[in-house]
C-alpha cells in the first residue's frame, strides 16, 4: 500500500498495510449490523528501543463514515513504543486536512452570510462566527450585524431581522434566530450533523502536492555543545505539534533545525577541551564514543564560564578559537566540528525519544564555506542596510541600522556615527543584536541568520550540498547540508512561501533585525511572511531548585519560580526528565499487569511517560513561564496527557465487551441476543432537544477538533488543542459514567451510543496524534 492508496482509518495509519484478507468469523455480525469497513494488515515493525522487529497481524474495523478502528493483534498490546511517531495518524507527510463536520457547517454559514449581504445590501463586510456560550443559543453566532449596521446606518437587530427572514436554506442548519441587539444565532440539523460526521470521517485526506506552496518551520536549534534540557524540548514539542497542525490544515511543511556549529558555545567547549583538559583531536574522537558525551560536555562547558570569568583577558582566547572554527582552520576547528557532529547525534537521540523528526539539519559553518554570508554581506552593503562604525563602543562593526533608530535620529545634528553608536537607555542585547560584523572580522549569528533566511526564501543565488545524516525511528531521513558532494536523492529544500522560527521570546529583537535586514534589501513581503512562533522559558520550582541541590537566595525561595541557566550547569537535562518519568510509569504499569510481557509493559511505560511529558509541555499558552516540577510533571492525573489517554484505553475496553458479547451470543446460537447487541438504523429523535443535549454536546465538540486546530494555526497556539483533548476526555467520561452503553435496553439508542463511543475515540486519538502523543492499549 503506497501513500496514494487508501488507508485504514486510524491509529493503524502508522501500520503500512500490504494486503486484504476475510474477518474473523467473530466480527462479521458487527459488521453486518454496523455497516462496517474491515482492511487486514501484515506489517512490520519495529521496536525503538529494541532490536528485534515483529510482524503482527492488524485487523482494522472502521464505522461506514466513522473513523474508527479496533485492532485484533498476537500481542494483547498495540505495542505504542513501536508504532512510527511522526508517520500516519500523528503527522502523515504533506497530508492535508481531512474537514470534520463542524467547520464545513461553519464554513457554509460564512458564505452564505457573505454571499446574501453581497448581493441584497450590495456591499461586502467581514464575516465572523463563535461558538455561543449556551447550547440554547445554538451552535454558532455570528456578530455581522453590528458591522453591517454601520456601513449602512440602520438598526442591527432590524438587519439581523431581515437577514434571518430572507437567507437561503443553508445545508446542516435547522434555523436561524435573533438574539440580543443584532446577533444570528445558527441552530445546526443534529441528525444531518451526525450523519455526516459519520461519512465524512472516513473521507481519504486529500495530500498537499509536492508543488503547492512551502511553508518552513524552524524549530529545536539547540547549540551542539552539551546536552538537550527541559527548555529546548519545550522548544521542539512546540515547533512538532505545530507541524503537524500545518500538515492537518494542508500545509506543505519541511522541517529545519539550525546547527550553530560555528557560535560562541561551541568555541567554548573546544577551548575547554585544548587548554583545560588540555586533549588532542584523537582524546576527543575517543570520547565522543561514550554513551553521553553530551553529559560530559555539559559540565566542562560550566567549568569553561567559570574560568573565563574569572580573568577577562582570557576572553581574548575565546576570540581566537572562535576566528579559527569560522575560517575552518587549525585544531580548533577540527574540534569543534568533532564535538558538534557527535552531539548533534546525541540530540537526535533525545529528540528520537519523543517521536520528532527533521527534514534537513542546516549547519551555519556551510553559510561561511559556500560563501552565502559573503553574498549577503555584498548585498547588504550595496544597499546601505549596513554601516561600517568608526567611533564609540561599536568602532570598527558593521551595524544594522532599524527603521526605528532612523526616526529616533530624525531633526538631531548629523555626526559620523550617530546612527551607529549606542545611547545609554539602549539595552546591551539590542545594541548587540545590531551587530553584523564584530571588530574582529568574525559575523554575529544575526548576520549569518540573515544570509540564511535568504536562502530559505530563495533569493540567494547559491545552494548547499546535501548528505544524508540520520534515520529517525520511523524510517524518515534527516539530511544535512555539507560544502561539498550531494548524496543521490536529496530532496529539494528552501524555496519558502512563509517561514515559522520557533525562537524563546527573548530573541524577538534579533529576530526584528533578521526581517529588517530582509526589507532593507526590498524583500518586503518575504519579510512580512517570515514569522517568530515566540515562547518564553521554562525556569525551576524552588522545591525542583532545592531537589537538584542548586543553591538559591532565600528571596528567591519564595517566588513562584527560579530561573536557570545553562552556562551555569542548571537545567533539567532531557535524558534525565525522560528516564524518571518512564521510571514512574513503569512502576505503575508493573504493579497492574505484572502478568504482561515486559516489552509490552516498557512500551505502555514509554508511551505514558511521553504523553505526560508533551501534554505538560503543550497545555500551557506560549507566552506563559513554565514553573517545571517534577511532582507536577509525573502527575497522572487531572489535565494530563494521561488523563486523555485513559479515555482512550476505556474505549478500547468497551469495545473489547462489545466483542466478548456478540462472542457469547453466537456461541449461544441465538441470533435474538445478537439483534439485541447494536442495532441497524439511526433514529433521529435519539438526538432531540432538550432530552438529548448532553449526547448533542459531546457529538458538537467531538466533531469540533479541526474548527480548534485552525485556531490553533490562526493564534500559532498549540495549547488550544490540548485543551479541546482534555475537555472532549472530561466530556465523555461524563458520558460514560449517565448513559449504560452496553446494558441499554433500546436497540436503536444502544446503536448510537456505540457509533457515538467509537467516534468520541476517533477524535481523541487524532487530538493526541496531533501532539505527538500515542494512546496505548491498556495503562
Amino acid at each position: 500500500m503506497n501513500e496514494d492508496q487508501d488507508v485504514p482509518r486510524s491509529s493503524a495509519h502508522a501500520l503500512r498495510g500490504v494486503g486484504e484478507t476475510k474477518p474473523p468469523k467473530r466480527l462479521k455480525f458487527l459488521i453486518a449490523n454496523l455497516g462496517l469497513e474491515f482492511h487486514v494488515s501484515p506489517i512490520r515493525i519495529s521496536d525503538l528501543r529494541f532490536s528485534n522487529r515483529k510482524k503482527i497481524a492488524v485487523c482494522v474495523i472502521s464505522f461506514r463514515g466513522l473513523n474508527a478502528p479496533l485492532a485484533r493483534t498476537p500481542s494483547r498490546f498495540d505495542a505504542p513504543r513501536r508504532i512510527p511517531y511522526n508517520r500516519g495518524i500523528l503527522s502523515a507527510r504533506r497530508r492535508a486536512r481531512r474537514r470534520l463536520v463542524y467547520k464545513v457547517v461553519e464554513d457554509r454559514i460564512r458564505k452564505a452570510l457573505r454571499h446574501h449581504i453581497h448581493e441584497r445590501y450590495k456591499t461586502d463586510v467581514p464575516i465572523a462566527t463563535e461558538r455561543p456560550p449556551k447550547l440554547a443559543m445554538g451552535e454558532a453566532a455570528s456578530p455581522v450585524c453590528f458591522e453591517l449596521a454601520k456601513r449602512l446606518k440602520k438598526p442591527p437587530r432590524a438587519l439581523a431581522q431581515e437577514i434571518a427572514n430572507s437567507l437561503k436554506p443553508i445545508p446542516g442548519v435547522a434555523q436561524v434566530e435573533v438574539a440580543g441587539a443584532g446577533y444570528l444565532n445558527f441552530f445546526f440539523d443534529r441528525a444531518e450533523f451526525f450523519m455526516s460526521a459519520l461519512r465524512e470521517s472516513t473521507q481519504k485526506p486529500v495530500a498537499a502536492s509536492a508543488d503547492a506552496p512551502k511553508t518552513i518551520v524552524e524549530h529545536t536549534a539547540i547549540n551542539p555543545n552539551k546536552a538537550a534540557h527541559i527548555g529546548h524540548l519545550r522548544n521542539a514539542v512546540l515547533g512538532d505539534t505545530f507541524v503537524r497542525l500545518l500538515r492537518h490544515t494542508g500545509r506543505n511543511v519541511e522541517i529545519q533545525n539550525y546547527i550553530d556549529n560555528t557560535g560562541v558555545q561551541v568555541a567554548d567547549v573546544v577551548l575547554g577541551f585544548l587548554h583545560l583538559e588540555k586533549k588532542s583531536v584523537d582524546d576527543v574522537r575517543a570520547l565522543t564514543l561514550a554513551p553521553r558525551f553530551d553529559y560530559v560536555c555539559w559540565d566542562l562547558y560550566t567549568r569553561v564560564t567559570q574560568f573565563l570569568a574569572e580573568d577577562k583577558s582570557r576572553l581574548a582566547l575565546r576570540a581566537h578559537t572562535l576566528k579559527e572554527i569560522e575560517e575552518g582552520q587549525g585544531e580548533a576547528a577540527q574540534m569543534a566540528e568533532l564535538v558538534a557532529t557527535a552531539i548533534v547525534h546525541r540530540h537526535l537521540e533525545t529528540l528520537d525519544r519523543l517521536g520528532i523528526d527533521y527534514d534537513l539539519l542546516t549547519q551555519e559553518s556551510e553559510i561561511l564555506h559556500l560563501k552565502f554570508w559573503d553574498a549577503a554581506f555584498d548585498m547588504l552593503k550595496k544597499t546601505g542596510a549596513i554601516q561600517l562604525a568608526t567611533t564609540g563602543k561599536t568602532a570598527g562593526c558593521w551595524v544594522m541600522q532599524l527603521p526605528s533608530d532612523r526616526e529616533a535620529k530624525e531633526g538631531q545634528p548629523e555626526t559620523p556615527d550617530n546612527t551607529n553608536e549606542k545611547t545609554d537607555d539602549e539595552p546591551t542585547e539590542q545594541a548587540e543584536a545590531k551587530i553584523i560584523v564584530r571588530s574582529n572580522g568574525t559575523v554575529t549569528y544575526v548576520g549569518k541568520d540573515i544570509a540564511y533566511h535568504l536562502w530559505k526564501f530563495g533569493l540567494l543565488d547559491r545552494d548547499f550540498h546535501y548528505q544524508r545524516f540520520h534515520t529517525h525511528p520511523d524510517g524518515h531521513e534527516a539530511w544535512v547540508t555539507a560544502s561539498e558532494r550531494s548524496d543521490a536523492g536529496a530532496p529539494p529544500f528552501g524555496h519558502a512561501h512563509e517561514v515559522f522560527n520557533v525562537v524563546d521570546s527573548r530573541q524577538a529583537y534579533p529576530q526584528q533585525v533578521v526581517a529588517a535586514g530582509l526589507r532593507a534589501l526590498g524583500y518586503t513581503e518575504q519579510a512580512d511572511r517570515l514569522k517568530h512562533f515566540a515562547y518564553n522559558v521554562v525556569a525551576l520550582t524552588p522545591r525542583c531548585a532545592s531537589e537538584m541541590g542548586y543553591e538559591i537566595p532565600e528571596e528567591d525561595a519564595k517566588k513562584p519560580y527560579v530561573e536557570v541557566s545553562g552556562r551555569k550547569g542548571q537545567g533539567v537535562k532531557a535524558d534525565d526528565l525522560l528516564d524518571r518519568l518512564e521510571q514512574s510509569a513503569q512502576a505503575e504499569v508493573d504493579a497492574r499487569h505484572a502478568d504482561e510481557p515486559e516489552a509490552d509493559r516498557k512500551a505502555i511505560a514509554h508511551a505514558v511517560a511521553v504523553g505526560a511529558l508533551r501534554y505538560f509541555l503543550l497545555r500551557f499558552t506560549r507566552s506563559t513561564v513554565i514553573a517545571f516540577d517534577f511532582k507536577d510533571a509525573l502527575s497522572f492525573e487531572g489535565e494530563t496527557g494521561p488523563y486523555v489517554q485513559y479515555a482512550v484505553v476505556r474505549i478500547n475496553g468497551i469495545m473489547q465487551k462489545v466483542f466478548q458479547q456478540f462472542e457469547s451470543a453466537r456461541s449461544a446460537s441465538d441470533s435474538s441476543s445478537e439483534k439485541g447487541i447494536v442495532g441497524r438504523r439511526f433514529d433521529p429523535a435519539i438526538l432531540a432537544a432538550p432530552a438529548a443535549d448532553d449526547l448533542w454536546e459531546l457529538l458538537l465538540l467531538a466533531g469540533s477538533l479541526d474548527a480548534y486546530a485552525e485556531q490553533a494555526v490562526s493564534a500559532q497556539e498549540p495549547a488550544f488543542v490540548s485543551r479541546y483533548a482534555f475537555e472532549l476526555a472530561q466530556a465523555f467520561n461524563g458520558f460514560y459514567h449517565k448513559h449504560h452503553i452496553l446494558s441499554e435496553e433500546d436497540e436503536a439508542k444502544r446503536s448510537f451510543l456505540l457509533m457515538l463511543t467509537i467516534f468520541v475515540r476517533d477524535k481523541l486519538v487524532a487530538a493526541l496524534g496531533l501532539m505527538g502523543i500515542v494512546a496505548p492499549e491498556k495503562m
